[in-house]
């Protein structure tokens, strides 16, 4: 991967996830490779063989386990945590349900791009279905639709 196309994907993820998310995820100096549709569009970015986001025809990443866990050393966001009762199965890439959410961050929307935790430990990535104020105070319904958990590997 050349330096012009590192710094074109650390400014979407600057966009999406916020300053410095593009620093944590594509660091300087780390080999990258670049997987590539048959039209020559990226489809995903992998280190040492193993995928770090999905690059989607909307033009915004989708994290895997292993590029939430850069992020999430990083910056720590975007959050939310769940309950202990959600551990075991969220690590198995399971589903989080609003019922669980202890807290969200303010500015996590439905669509989202989400570090699901708890304690402070990465349990999954997934993708928001609600908005932050539906995530704590809803008590039925799908709060994250997990991608990736701890459990699952890749």
């Amino acid at each position: 991967m050349d330096e012009d196309e590192r710094a074109r994907l650390r400014t979407i993820a600057d966009y999406q996830f916020g300053a410095g998310a593009g620093a944590a995820l594509f660091p300087a100096g780390e080999t990258l490779s670049v997987w590539r549709s048959s039209t020559g569009r990226p489809q995903q970015v992998r280190a040492d063989e193993t995928r770090l986001v999905s690059y989607g025809t909307d033009g915004r990443f989708t994290l895997a386990y292993a590029g939430g866990v850069r992020l999430h050393e990083a910056l720590g966001r975007p959050r939310v945590e769940v309950g202990e009762e959600s551990v075991p199965f969220v690590r198995d890439g399971k589903n989080a349900f609003a019922k669980f959410v202890r807290h969200a961050d303010a500015d996590v929307r439905p669509g989202d791009e989400v570090l699901v935790t708890h304690d402070g430990a990465l349990l999954a990535v997934g993708r928001a279905e609600l908005p932050a104020d539906g995530l704590a105070d809803f008590e039925t319904g799908m709060a994250v639709k997990v991608r990736d958990g701890a459990g699952t590997g890749e």
